[in-house]
């Protein structure tokens, strides 16, 4: 179990302007990552190094948006104002997962531009909308080599996250230490004064560090 990505809902400037946003701040384009039919959402990606990436996510107006958790948590963070959605670690057996979650994973998929079809299975996002410091998991069932992350260059890389809520009610949902998943990642723990969930992510760049 390691930290797959971050996922960052877009702003009142849509997925293109946010990601232009994001994008000018780490010194870095975001490339189209196609749309995701069955939960009625699209997104740009950022590989980072470490085998991570950074994912802006927009819902679109569909069916699948109103009726998937994850087109939900979108909408509803988007309504917001836009920001950070959540995080998410990659398991190599989901199934762990699902049987301690008490829920069956959903399959997941996406076309990118270039017709490549990337595919995965998830769960947990209903703990992520109930619970906003509390990740999702995924299980890729398409190659290392077709993963977002693939093709990053090592100039842009997270480096901490500080997250507002109990490292050990995550620890809980996770099934074991929280520090395993993020073990090259820097985890500062606030108590949340509010929702509780990601307050920003720090990153290193060929411009120094950028917090957002």
């Amino acid at each position: 179990m390691r930290l797959d990505h971050l996922s960052y809902a877009a702003g009142p400037d849509g997925l293109a302007g946010t990601a232009a946003r994001l994008g000018e701040l780490l010194g870095a384009d975001f490339v189209d990552g196609g749309v995701h039919p069955r939960f009625g959402t699209r997104n740009r990606t950022l590989a980072l190094a470490d085998d991570t990436y950074l994912e802006i996510v927009e819902v679109l107006d569909h069916p699948a948006s109103d009726k998937a958790p994850f087109g939900q948590a979108v909408r509803a963070r988007s309504a917001l104002g836009g920001g950070w959605l959540g995080w998410v670690v990659k398991v190599r057996d989901i199934a762990i997962a699902e049987q301690r979650l008490g829920r069956e994973a959903v399959q997941g998929n996406r076309r990118r531009p270039d017709g490549v079809e990337l595919r995965w299975k998830q769960v947990g996002v209903n703990g992520l909308i109930s619970d906003p410091q509390l990740p999702f998991f995924v299980q890729w069932e398409t190659g290392k080599e077709l993963h977002p992350s693939a093709g990053a260059d090592g100039s842009t890389a997270l480096s901490a996250i500080e997250i507002a809520g109990d490292p050990q009610r995550v620890s809980e949902w996770l099934g074991q230490p929280v520090e395993h998943p993020l073990e090259d990642v820097k985890v500062d723990w606030v108590a949340p004064s509010g929702t509780p969930g990601i307050m920003a992510a720090h990153f290193q760049t060929r411009n120094g560090m950028v917090r957002i």
